[in-house]
């Protein structure tokens, strides 16, 4: 049907003044008067609402108009608003109910805390919350998009369904047409008789894919879902997910962390700059000072430590810490939270990870212990990329494909860039959701995706 979306009425309000309009949305608040009604309308294409004025001596109102959550087409004139919160409103004409709403509609205001909307997943959207958190999401995603195309990289467009398992670790879910099947002698028989002739997954990574596109492109980066099939129940792990993978070939680690850093800063700058009510609400509500914080990330530098003396500070610290703190051992989410809370203040680079708890294909350093490889940690959240420059040696790559007791057939093609041309290059991945939760306040990672996945949840 013919209308005008509210966003146009809200950016430009002076060029629909005492015109007539027609447009259409869902009630989101509704107060009523004996002589007068004022009705705040949302069509989703903003965050603030419309306010819509009814004079009910001229105007007649179906059943069910009154009611938050049904949906309405309004025709009126836009006129100057006196209210000194808003700019425009609309002295309605016509009211027609499009969607009746029931009394029982379960977002209500008594009823909407975070934990209670996790619970209706296909309603949450509709609350301003979440109207805010995904609109950013939109925005974010549109600027990690920018980012690349202004500097020539080539989208790359990997597999889901993957035959290897980027990270080694085999926490990757099973694709298959089989179903259960007692009748195969072994699992090789079994994988023989499925739709591709062997074991095939969801992919965990386009990093692979995206090195071969770098051997021929130079710069390129991926953007889309990946799954890990980890039993986790934690407000940051989830088992499908968004992912940012450039991929640059001719760079050491040196260069993919300048590339990160102002890969950070541009999509946070965008978000600052084209996402201001949503910010503000979220300030409001959910983290004081979040605007504050996000624009110290866009002034200052990061900081950067070496792993091997960030053991040593985190022993220092005189915390008590559940997780032991020892070389060799992965740093855990407190560790990291106090490193960035903490200590640094900052974002901060920890740098040159022991090789035994890093992927595979990560450089080896002169010193046989460590790799060439990074996270980037923020406060609050703690890991949100994780960096290296890929290791280029043929023999160096092969020795710790067999140290890990990895199928060298899955990894043929991969060794093969070692063989043709290789060259020094780099790359890291950015988990959507994590950075949409340092950008958001927002404390569990299922709050950032419209419909999370995890342990025990698909709905």
């Amino acid at each position: 049907m013919k209308h005008t979306d509210i966003i146009d009425i809200l950016q430009s309000p002076e060029s629909f003044f005492d015109k007539g309009v027609t447009v259409c949305g869902w009630i989101r608040l509704y107060r009523d008067s004996k002589n007068m009604a004022f009705m705040a309308l949302n069509d989703g294409t903003t965050l603030p609402h419309l306010q819509i004025v009814i004079n009910k001596s001229d105007v007649t109102l179906p059943e069910g108009a009154t009611r938050v959550g049904s949906s309405v087409k309004i025709t009126g004139k836009a006129v100057k608003s006196f209210n000194k919160n808003q700019t425009v409103e609309i002295n309605a004409e016509e009211v027609t109910l499009l969607g009746d709403c029931p009394l029982d509609y379960p977002i209500q205001k008594a009823k909407t805390s975070l934990d209670y909307l996790r619970t209706l997943p296909h309603l949450r959207v509709r609350t301003n919350t979440f109207n805010a958190v995904f609109r950013i999401r939109s925005k974010i995603s549109a600027a990690i998009h920018r980012y690349f195309q202004e500097r020539n990289y080539i989208y790359a467009h990997t597999p889901i369904i993957t035959g290897s398992d980027c990270e080694g670790a085999g926490k990757i879910f099973q694709v298959t047409t089989l179903g259960y099947a007692p009748g195969y002698k072994s699992l090789e028989e079994y994988n023989a008789a499925d739709f591709f002739g062997q074991s095939a997954g969801l992919t965990v990574s386009g990093q692979l894919e995206g090195e071969v596109m770098a051997m021929a492109f130079g710069k390129i980066y991926t953007f889309g879902p990946t799954f890990r099939a980890e039993n986790s129940n934690t407000t940051r792990h989830a088992a499908e997910f968004w992912q940012i993978e450039p991929e640059v070939a001719f760079a050491e680690l040196d260069d993919i962390i300048e590339i990160a850093t102002e890969f950070i800063k541009y999509i946070i700058k965008a978000v600052i700059d084209e996402c201001p009510d949503e910010l503000a609400l979220l300030e409001r509500f959910y983290e004081k000072g979040l605007v504050a914080k996000l624009q110290k990330v866009v002034d200052d530098e990061f900081a950067r430590v070496d792993y091997t003396e960030a053991i040593e500070i985190l022993k220092k610290s005189g915390k008590q810490f559940v997780y032991p703190v020892e070389w060799g051992l992965d740093l855990q989410t407190e560790h990291e939270r106090y490193l960035t809370d903490e200590v640094f203040n900052r974002p901060v680079f920890v740098v040159n990870y022991p090789k035994d708890i890093k992927s595979f294909y990560m450089k080896q350093n002169a010193d046989g212990k460590t790799v060439a490889a990074t996270d980037l940690l923020v406060p609050g959240v703690g890991e949100i990329i994780g960096c290296s420059e890929r290791e280029a040696d043929y023999e160096k790559l092969l020795s710790a494909i067999k140290e890990r007791g990895m199928k060298m057939s899955d990894y043929e093609n991969y060794m093969d860039l070692r063989k043709f041309g290789s060259v020094p290059h780099s790359g890291f991945g950015l988990g959507l959701e994590r950075i949409l939760m340092y950008v958001t306040g927002m404390g569990n990672i299922r709050d950032t995706i419209v419909f999370p996945r995890a342990k025990g949840e698909l709905r």
